[in-house]
């Protein structure tokens, strides 16, 4: 997962940059994402946690505000212009920051990057709000509204900044090989009702199944007690429902015949309902990722 953590910082990056385009010359725009990078790497500290750069990065708030930020400042910076004046939309300000000799910073380079949002510094008056606002951001994964990930993702075509970005489009991009579980398992259970000849002594749906479970256990982008329920869920449905609901409907018939008549006859459907919630549970837990 080391490269899923640094295609979120890199993603960020092309993003500001993307937004100065217009707004800083060249040099500047370059500068810019030269900064925010390191600002982003050094506050990242060598994590290579996807769901921690992730917070980080939410952290730095909307790179065009970023943007923005920069360009008043490279304004204020420029001789002759009044302190907090924004250039004109399109404008890029025409202005350098002159090092200090013997600092070694190039032109046009500053000293570091602005502070971000939990950054020291701000006003006493503003703390009492920043604290329950830090104690959410940082509270750990679950704790929030339940099936948040799910109505952001909902929410993701309507506005996109509610998912930071992600939907089943970017999901799908980053995660191929997950997404390829999901549909094997899918297909395993669609496989069910077509009562094909067994391989060896295993029925066909259960090897299908067997090979998408493996792809699920071996990923890293679900947690260990996911990857377990979602993987596990098609034979827990198959066993433990088949002995619930054939049970039930063996009714007053005595005899195992009659019981293994009717597990039979449900087991299978058990299993197709266990890999559709066992599907639907990691589609949710990789859109929350």
């Amino acid at each position: 997962m080391i490269e899923r953590a640094d295609q979120l910082v890199l993603n960020y990056v092309s993003k500001a940059a993307d937004a100065a385009h217009g707004v800083l010359r060249s040099d500047q725009r370059l500068d810019f994402a030269r900064r925010l990078r390191a600002r982003i790497e050094a506050e990242r500290g060598g994590s290579q946690s996807p769901r921690e750069v992730a917070k980080l990065l939410a952290r730095f708030g909307d790179p065009v505000a970023l943007v923005e930020r920069e360009a008043r400042r490279l304004a204020a910076a420029a001789p002759g212009t009044a302190p907090g004046t924004a250039p004109a939309v399109g404008a890029a300000p025409a202005v350098r920051v002159a090092p200090a000799a013997g600092d070694g910073l190039a032109p046009g380079d500053t000293r570091r990057f602005p502070a971000i949002v939990d950054d020291p510094g701000f006003s006493p008056a503003v703390q009492p709000v920043r604290r329950p606002a830090r104690h959410r951001q940082n509270r750990p994964a679950g704790r929030g509204l339940p099936f948040a990930g799910l109505r952001r993702a909902a929410m993701s075509s309507a506005n996109p900044m509610a998912t930071g970005g992600r939907d089943a489009r970017t999901v799908l991009k980053e995660h191929p090989r997950d997404v390829g579980a999901l549909a094997v398992l899918v297909v395993a259970a669609l496989l069910v009702p077509f009562g094909l000849p067994a391989l060896a002594i295993f029925p066909v749906p259960l090897v299908v199944w067997a090979a998408g479970a493996a792809i699920v256990l071996l990923s890293e982008s679900w947690e260990v007690r996911d990857r377990f329920l979602g993987a596990g869920a098609p034979l827990l449905g198959y066993a433990v429902g088949g002995v619930l609901v054939g049970g039930l409907r063996v009714g007053a018939e005595p005899g195992l015949d009659a019981f293994m008549t009717q597990f039979w006859a449900v087991s299978g459907t058990m299993f197709m309902i266990g890999t559709g919630l066992g599907v639907l549970w990691l589609g949710y837990r990789l859109l929350d990722a």
